[in-house]
């Protein structure tokens, strides 16, 4: 595009007083004159301005983005890799060889403590416990009958003991008496034979009771051996059964329905990672800033949000020779489950926080070794176009693009900390930056066209 010409306002007075127009003339020249001076306003104000760089099109001014600057929360961190470690697990082997029959869980199931996970040829481990079971029901009928006739023989005993001493009492009496002459020989030798059969039936049932007695304690003994080849039976049969011995979820399984397994198989492994506990090594130069409770964040895969939140639960006394380091742990809740067992994590150990100036950092942009934002600022009536420059419709811009060089903190996420150069409450162009020049007029989003290449 050519840029019209500038006429001096001194040749302009020369050519009216030469050719003395008419009075309708005059109103031409004049008319024309005003023209000629919006005209030359208009290239005057694009010859000053900044303006956009060359070869851009569009009206005067770039549209932008602007966001605040804030305060915010500023820590004093360092990242690290870790690795996470479940508080509890187990690894699942058969107690006995056998045949797999059945699998009730499949590999990510939750289980609780005593939930059945297989079960290892149980047919004839059933049959063995049913027939133990019944030898235990007969040795328990034959020491119940055992002692029944003990208990008979004892009442027999107790009946035969005072039919003895009645036998005896009638022996001394007519002993007395036919020492007397009250009675005959022949009487002391009935009541002789008396007592002699007595003490006879006691010496027999006495007998019978000790007989009955081992019978009683062979019974015994019979059930006791019974009762315990039902236990190991039972026990035999559960062992059969492969369960949880702790709440957690189940790992892959090795093996599936129809495979020998022995006791030296792995079938599978129980983790329970509700929580879980990050082990970590800190450089010894940093070992004096460590203390109990310090937060720690597990960071996302992409590093920029928190994942998980967790404070040092653990500071080892002693510093690993080899790495010169120190280990620390931290413990995590993992309700949703999101983390796992021997996962190595990115980690930001939190050692202070404050409250500083924050700006996006689509912000920033960098001239060698200096960086700088440019703040949306009141343009000066050199800066800012004239309405006539608008198409229609469009407001006037405002607001310029001021450079302004910062100092930068941190990075805190999608954010950096600004120790220098802006204050609170200064709006920033955080899109279009590359079609901006110092002093150059500001159309924010939605006022104007999407800046090139950022869509609308």
């Amino acid at each position: 595009m050519t840029s019209p010409k500038l006429v001096s306002s001194e040749s302009l007075s020369s050519s009216v007083v030469h050719n003395r127009p008419s009075g309708q003339g005059r109103w031409f020249i004049a008319g024309g004159l005003g023209i000629l001076l919006l005209g030359g306003g208009v290239v005057l104000w694009r010859t000053l301005s900044s303006g956009p760089p060359s070869g851009m099109q569009g009206p005067p001014g770039v549209p932008v983005e602007l966001a605040p600057v804030q305060t915010g929360t500023v820590q004093d961190s360092s990242e690290f890799l870790g690795s996470l470690e479940a508080q509890a697990g187990v690894v699942l082997q058969p107690e006995v060889a056998g045949r797999i029959t059945q699998v009730f869980v499949t590999a990510g199931d939750r289980v609780a403590p005593g939930q059945p996970i297989m079960l290892i040829s149980p047919d004839r481990t059933q049959a063995e416990a049913a027939a133990a079971g019944a030898n235990v029901t007969a040795a328990r009928a034959a020491r119940e009958a055992s002692s029944a006739s003990l208990q008979s023989l004892l009442s027999r005993q107790a009946e035969l003991e005072a039919e003895l001493a009645l036998e005896e009492a009638e022996f001394e009496r007519t002993q007395s008496l036919v020492e007397q002459g009250a009675q005959s020989q022949q009487e002391l030798d009935l009541a002789t034979r008396n007592r002699e059969v007595a003490q006879a039936n006691l010496a027999s049932a006495r007998n019978e009771i000790a007989a009955q007695q081992a019978s009683l304690s062979q019974s015994e003994a019979t059930l006791a051996q019974a009762q315990a080849n039902q236990a190991a039976a039972q026990q035999n049969l559960q062992d059969r059964t492969v369960t949880a011995p702790i709440a957690g979820v189940v790992g892959d399984l090795a093996y599936k329905l129809g495979d020998y397994v022995t006791p030296s198989n792995t079938i599978a492994n129980i983790t329970d990672n509700a929580t879980l506990e990050l082990e970590l090594r800190v450089p010894i130069e940093q070992r004096d800033r460590l203390q109990m409770g310090l937060p720690v964040e597990l960071l996302s895969a992409d590093g920029t949000q928190t994942a998980a939140t967790g404070s040092i639960s653990f500071i080892s006394p002693q510093t690993n020779a080899d790495t010169q380091t120190v280990l620390i742990k931290a413990r995590f809740e993992n309700a949703q489950g999101a983390l796992q067992d021997s996962q190595q994590v990115e980690v930001r150990l939190v050692w202070a926080e404050d409250i500083g100036v924050l700006v996006p950092t689509t912000a920033i942009y960098r001239i060698g070794n200096e960086t700088f934002v440019y703040v949306a600022d009141a343009g000066t009536p050199e800066e800012l176009p004239p309405p006539e420059a608008m198409p229609e419709g469009m407001p006037v811009p405002d607001q310029v693009a001021r450079q302004q060089a910062v100092t930068l903190g941190d990075i805190q996420g999608n954010d950096y900390e600004v120790l220098e150069g802006l204050d609170p409450g200064d709006v920033v162009v955080v899109s279009g930056i590359l079609n901006l020049q110092n002093g150059v007029p500001l159309l924010p989003q939605g006022e104007g066209e999407p800046p090139e290449g950022e869509g609308p």
